[in-house]
């Protein structure tokens, strides 16, 4: 792993060159990222340096205890540091090899969160509406901000699909894990017989994507406009703004009816669609990464799911690490670092596994 790190010297003061060229500012893109890499490759360089005085400290302490025969306090004393040295070894070894992953070009990005329901006719529908909600008061409390994009309600307040646009720092570095079949089970408030209920509703997770990263030709996008229509085909308004976006290539389809300017209305669709190109491109660049997606996302069954939400029973299970906490209320209000941070953990140790 260290071997990785052998310029790791000559790296940092490669960039502190940069950072000191008077026309970098008139760069500002390049100029943060030269900032970023500094700032990563400083702590890369300080950790080192704490592992390296560590391992000298470490093998003094063990010199120590075997020099301690006819001394038991000292022995007892160089055994203690030996377990705190060996300790904090293990530790900066840990964050060094996390440092070391591959970046996800996508982690700073912002994020299309697109929610529909699956089976559970409007009982799943409803749990579409208790997703988002439970998204936007994470979004919040993180200091994001989320914007619907489009969506298709049913009229007693869920939906059938909902598309939302969340934009900040890190979001997709959190939010990647979301993509998948999410079951909820409780009882219905039209359950007259008490009977516990299974749905499921499916999330995906989708990078935005740059105007640098796709260029779509004019020719390749096929809009239609009509008038847009609430839940129970009931008349949203006059004039035709809402939305149909097609590409014709791939046969992708975006609708957008929320905003009352077909202007508007077209503006988000191809951002939605753009998107949704980006993610089809990654997809093609990788068999790994498509089958993973397949894998995550599935078609909305009660069999497929990544967690489960049990309203009866007040808990929450994330099935891909076997996590159950017994907090749905404050999950469902948003705070979900409970499941977050362990499952960035597992798939964290499980890269580092990769690299060894």
């Amino acid at each position: 792993m260290f071997d990785r790190l052998s310029d790791i010297q000559e790296k940092l003061s490669a960039l502190e060159r940069q950072l000191s060229e008077p026309d970098l500012v008139h760069d500002q893109k390049k100029y943060q990222e030269i900032v970023r890499d500094h700032a990563r490759v400083a702590r890369l360089c300080a950790l080192h340096e704490d592992y390296d005085k560590a391992g000298r400290d470490l093998a003094e302490s063990r010199e120590l205890l075997r020099n301690s025969d006819q001394d038991p306090e000292l022995a007892e004393l160089a055994r203690a540091e030996i377990d705190e040295l060996t300790q904090r070894q293990e530790e900066l070894e840990r964050e060094i090899r996390l440092m070391l992953l591959p970046p996800d070009p996508n982690d700073k990005k912002n994020i299309f969160l697109e929610i529909r329901a699956g089976t559970g006719g409007d009982e799943a529908a409803l749990f579409v509406a208790d997703l988002f909600r439970m998204y936007s008061r994470y979004a919040e409390t993180k200091g994001w901000k989320t914007e619907v994009m489009s969506s298709n309600p049913i009229g007693i307040g869920g939906f059938k699909e909902l598309i939302a646009l969340i934009s900040g720092h890190q979001v997709y570095s959190r939010l990647k894990y979301e993509s998948g079949a999410h079951r909820v089970q409780r009882v219905p408030e039209t359950e007259t017989q008490g009977r516990i209920h299974t749905s499921a509703v499916t999330v995906a997770i989708l990078p935005e994507a740059e105007e640098v990263e796709l260029n779509i030709a004019p020719n390749e996008l096929k809009f239609d406009v009509y008038r847009s229509s609430g839940p129970g085909g009931q008349s949203v308004n006059t004039t035709d703004s809402a939305v149909r976006v097609t590409h014709l290539p791939t046969g992708l389809v975006v609708t957008c009816q929320d905003e009352k300017s077909q202007h508007k209305n077209k503006a988000k669709a191809i951002q939605v669609m753009r998107a949704r190109l980006l993610d089809l491109m990654e997809q093609e660049r990788s068999d790994k990464i498509s089958a993973e997606r397949k894998g995550q996302i599935g078609t909305g069954d009660r069999s497929e799911r990544i967690r489960t939400y049990n309203y009866p029973q007040g808990r929450v299970t994330d099935h891909r690490i076997g996590l159950t906490v017994y907090k749905i209320e404050q999950i469902m209000a948003g705070a979900l670092d409970e499941i977050i941070l362990p499952l960035l953990t597992h798939y964290q140790t499980e890269a580092i596994k990769a690299l060894e």
